[in-house]
């Protein structure tokens, strides 16, 4: 088959190719516009993820960090209530006359109070304190020139509270006695 090409023909072909280009262009404009969205769009839903995921890991870590000081608080309210209730039985007893308590102190500070010299003896392991060791009187120095230190209170009716079992012997002020 033969084919005549005029003039007029290949003017109109032209023009339709020139106008499917410019079409083309315009399309693939569009195309670049919304890839160029798309790009965008995605570095900015990457760096909210990141920011995300970055915030959720502080607040893992601080949650972690309330969490063990909730249950460190709750263990220590434990101890301090069983402390209570074994001192409200001792009080509700009624015979304080001749009791003694012993009391662990540290640097010479109140630190637990027990019923027994043996219940004080076997918890200063808990605080670092040897099993082994001989435990002896403060004696004439003070409570706080020692780390730990253990000491008896006797009830003494006459005050109606405790005081030690070992009083230091009180030295004559200017020699007097």
């Amino acid at each position: 088959m033969i084919r005549i090409v005029t003039a007029i023909r290949l003017a109109r072909l032209e023009e339709e190719a020139d106008q499917a280009r410019t079409r083309a262009r315009e399309i693939q404009a569009q195309a670049d516009a919304a890839w160029g969205d798309h790009v965008r769009e995605l570095y900015a839903v990457t760096d909210r993820a990141e920011r995300a995921e970055a915030l959720t890991s502080e607040v893992g870590v601080l949650l972690s960090g309330a969490l063990a000081e909730l249950s460190e608080a709750q263990q220590e309210l434990l101890r301090k209530d069983i402390e209570i209730r074994r001192l409200r039985e001792v009080l509700e007893s009624g015979v304080l006359v001749g009791r003694s308590l012993t009391v662990l102190m540290h640097y010479g500070e109140p630190h637990t109070v027990y019923a027994a010299r043996e219940d004080a003896l076997a918890d200063t392991a808990t605080h670092g304190v040897s099993a082994s060791t001989a435990w002896v009187p403060c004696g004439e120095r003070p409570a706080s020139a020692s780390t730990w230190c253990v000491a008896a209170f006797i009830y003494d009716a006459d005050c109606k509270g405790y005081r030690r079992a070992f009083m230091p012997v009180p030295e004559p002020v200017g020699g007097a006695a």
